[in-house]
């Protein structure tokens, strides 16, 4: 059917953001301390294994930001020259890759790896009579002719073929990671892997591939189970609970990494100026994150976001789909939180530049009447970038805890974008149900934890690798 590219704005800040992270990593080759800094993250087994995991997330949420509309089908009876229609859903790249887990809608709640609904519903038996019973789903476990019997067996089996495919996938990256290091160290494959074994072949690869095998093991069997089942099942209206834990990754990615869009330049820029000028100025600076740190976090975020959806709310004709407008809340949640969260950073610099304004070499460019801009850009920041970075890295995972704070109170995310702050909102009511619906928020509290978890791994190799006093 065809269809036409859609450029949110939250899509072309992501991408834009991993191409200046992308240029960034190149300039850094050309820096001694930066290269050894790296190195030193690289031959790290916890950090090697925390970039595996996110490099896995961050390749889910970048496929769920490629967004597109299709052309409707043409009715009947239309001229083929007819002017083809847009439809008004926005989907992206995720959506056509797990368009199994999408269309697969059930009626209602169904637990994990189950063929009927989770609920009992009143049937006609085929002599007319009336039952409740657990109906069987439309689509899980539909193509097993006597459920009862087989279904062990087929989840056993589908267990089995996802191992091995698995084993198989392990092998071909196994294969092209020593490859490539045989390649970059010149030598043969067999002594390439034998360094890549014994944890001699530059960098911490035998992590990766453990890591990797790992996942393998996971995600082989939940791909072969995926095909027919709703492996962590299915929420009230029917909705396949995998399918929106992976969506969830990408409104993670956007809060943890957009909101440094904000952060980083007015902490850096005032959080310099505080430390080099002082006087008047950082009195001014001082004051205004006083201010804003004398207001409760949540009260604040809560008053913004709040203003920003009666914004939303009273131009609607700003947004041609419902997609571009939960996108608009989505990207002002990211400005509100950087505007909220700079004050920590910007206090940090400031000491710093305090103690660097100080030392004999500032003093003497100051001296020979070097302008104030060029020791700012020559001298102090390159001074202080192990300190953003650190700061950035950390920062991450409390923001995507953050978002599912708000979210769960409801002033996060637009009810229409998909969050662990959203699932883990509906869950709260399933769970006063009875029986008790538990997988929506162990899906989410899953998939949660394993990115936070990575990230904060993540965050203490960069900390312990970049800190000169380390």
């Amino acid at each position: 059917m065809g269809g036409q590219a859609v450029f949110l704005w939250t899509d072309l800040l992501l991408f834009g953001l991993v191409g200046c992270i992308t240029l960034a990593g190149l300039a850094a080759r050309r820096s001694e301390p930066m290269r050894a800094a790296w190195r030193r993250v690289g031959e790290s087994t916890v950090g090697m294994v925390s970039i595996t995991i996110l490099a896995l997330f961050l390749v889910v949420g970048l496929l769920d930001s490629v967004h597109y509309r299709e052309y409707l089908a043409p009715g009947a009876g239309a001229s083929p020259d007819a002017q083809r229609v847009l439809g008004t859903e926005v989907r992206s790249g995720l959506d056509a890759f797990a368009a199994p887990l999408r269309t697969r809608v059930e009626k209602t709640y169904s637990a994990p790896l189950s063929y009927r609904l989770f609920a009992k519903q009143t049937q006609e038996a085929a002599d007319g009579s009336q039952q409740r019973d657990f109906p069987r789903l439309k689509f899980g476990g539909a193509h097993l002719q006597y459920p009862d019997e087989d279904h062990a067996g087929d989840v056993l089996g589908r267990i089995g073929l996802g191992l091995a495919l698995a084993a198989c996938a392990w092998g071909v990256f196994a294969g092209g990671l020593v490859q490539a290091v045989a390649w970059s160290r010149g030598v043969p494959l067999g002594a390439a892997w034998r360094a890549v074994w014994r944890g001699k072949g530059g960098l911490a690869w035998r992590a990766v591939l453990a890591t990797l095998g790992v996942l393998c093991l996971i995600l082989g069997p939940v791909l072969a189970l995926a095909t027919e089942y709703h492996v962590f099942g299915t929420d009230k209206v029917g909705q396949d609970v995998l399918f929106l834990t992976l969506k969830s990754i990408r409104t993670a990615l956007v809060i943890g990494t957009l909101t440094t869009l904000v952060t980083l330049p007015l902490a850096v820029a005032l959080g310099i100026m505080a430390g080099y000028l002082g006087g008047w100025v950082d009195d001014v600076i001082q004051y205004v994150y006083t201010v804003l740190n004398s207001i409760p976090g949540v009260l604040l975020i809560a008053a913004a976001v709040l203003m920003m959806q009666v914004v939303i709310d009273t131009h609607p004709h700003w947004f041609e789909t419902s997609a571009e407008r939960a996108d608009a809340r989505l990207l002002a949640l990211c400005v509100i939180l950087g505007m909220t969260s700079w004050t920590g950073l910007c206090r940090l610099l400031r000491g710093e530049t305090l103690k660097l304004r100080e030392l004999e070499y500032v003093q003497a460019a100051r001296a020979f009447g070097v302008s104030t801009a060029r020791i700012l850009s020559r001298h102090i920041l390159p001074n202080l970038m192990h300190l953003v970075l650190i700061a950035l890295v950390m920062d991450f995972s409390g923001l995507v805890l953050a978002e599912a704070v708000l979210s769960y109170v409801g002033i996060g995310v637009d009810p229409n974008t998909v969050s662990f702050g959203t699932m883990i909102n509906a869950a709260r009511m399933e769970l006063a149900r009875e029986p008790m619906v538990w997988w929506s928020l162990i899906a989410a509290f899953i998939f949660m934890f394993v990115l936070v978890l990575a990230a904060n791994l993540f965050a203490d190799v960069v900390r312990d690798a970049f800190d000169p006093r380390a």
